[in-house]
């Protein structure tokens, strides 16, 4: 089997009203969808993520600087692709755009390599389970959205089945040195420390006590900030606090980590092995959460979560994304014995919810189901590429 070629597809949902983290804001969610082709007819999909800019930026790695060295060769290699892939573009460094280039191509790898095998693609792994906790991802800012409207929301996320929910806090521009001030729509729907607190309180209450809560800082607070706060919310029973600091401060999160009863998780802002190992090795979080598209993909995943596993810390991959994202991200979850819950995201996105022709849901216990079909073992719903596809 040879690859023949690798394409593109550039999707975008618009998000009404936008939505906003502690810095980031978004008017629509955006897809760059990755297929490798093969002489055998078998074709892989894969999500190539580029956050914070335009979808031309990866579809230009992917199309000029990577296809060219993949054509014809044999799609099984995954190793040796990854590094035919890296190793000639490591000038542009170890990591970011190009690993988030690469992430889309190395997940739609191994889907072929599922396919050809017929296996699906958590067994190909490892296979260590075949249904995977998912908690809800939600509690975004937007605008007119009160804190007992964020209570409402998550309660309804209980009713439905979920055990565990995560909210974001940190929009405040009472944090001095937040990437926030230099961040576009700054001013969108910001909050105070003691609104972002009365947030948290709000949400424990609507969900009780049973319900796992956990909160995503999005590296919007300093360590000492993110002390401050963790202190006066790990009263509200947390599982985790999320990206508490500026990912490349290691040593302010380890203070953080050291100082607070709450796990500290943390940082899909980093996109590669070399950085986790800093974080894993120096103590800077209890909790890993890689993204597998930002990383490269599953190739470079499964040895952070390794090296997580060598200093018995668990693993929550980043899945907050579309389809491919998700689909990947239940598969490699179920695949590692330190892994075991999905990140489900829950805002309305059609490039999530309906861009597989196979739904992708929990069941009354909040679980989700891995595809027993082989590779991703999902197949995609034309309609809504046609719908949303851009130019």
């Amino acid at each position: 089997m040879k690859i023949t070629d690798i394409t593109v597809i550039k999707l975008l949902y618009p998000v009404e009203p936008p939505m906003a983290d502690a810095i980031h804001f978004a008017s629509a969610r955006s897809l760059l969808l990755v297929q490798v082709h093969t002489d055998t007819g078998l074709v892989g999909i894969g999500e190539a993520a580029i956050p914070g800019g335009p979808l031309e930026v990866a579809e230009s790695v992917i199309l000029h600087e990577l296809r060219p060295r993949l054509i014809g060769e044999d799609p099984f290699k995954v190793e040796y692709l990854w590094r035919k892939m890296a190793i000639p573009s490591h000038q542009h460094g170890r990591g970011g755009v190009l690993y988030m280039a690469m992430g889309g191509i190395d997940v739609a790898l191994y889907d072929i390599i599922g396919q050809a095998t017929k296996t699906p693609l958590y067994k190909l792994l490892g296979g260590y389970r075949d249904e995977v906790l998912a908690y809800a991802s939600a509690g975004f800012y937007r605008e007119n959205k009160s804190a007992q409207d964020l209570a409402e929301e998550c309660g309804n996320y209980v009713e439905e089945g979920f055990t565990h929910i995560k909210i974001k806090v940190g929009r405040s521009k009472e944090s001095m040195w937040s990437p926030l001030h230099d961040m576009p729509s700054s001013d969108y729907a910001t909050v105070s420390l003691e609104e972002d607190i009365e947030r948290v309180r709000l949400v424990r209450e609507a969900i009780g006590r049973k319900t796992k809560l956990s909160i995503d800082a999005n590296n919007a607070w300093t360590p000492s900030m993110a002390i401050q706060m963790g202190k006066e919310l790990q009263k509200y029973n947390l599982a985790w606090i999320e990206e508490p600091v500026d990912t490349d401060d290691i040593e302010g999160s380890a203070h953080v980590a050291r100082v607070l009863d709450v796990p500290i998780c943390g940082y899909e802002t980093c996109t590669s092995l070399p950085q986790y190992r800093e974080l894993i090795v120096r103590r800077a979080v209890d909790i890993i959460s890689p993204s597998i598209i930002w990383c490269g993909g599953i190739t470079e995943t499964r040895k952070i979560a390794a090296l997580a596993q060598a200093y018995h810390l668990p693993v929550a991959s980043h899945g907050f994304g579309s389809g491919p994202t998700v689909i990947a991200n239940l598969h490699f979850m179920a695949a590692i014995p330190n892994g075991g819950l999905l990140e489900f995201d829950r805002n309305q996105n059609d490039l999530r919810t309906y861009l597989f022709n196979e739904e992708i849901e929990i069941d009354q216990r909040g679980y989700v189901k891995v595809p027993e079909r082989p590779g991703l073992g999902v197949t995609l719903n034309t309609k809504i590429i046609d719908k949303y596809r851009v130019e």
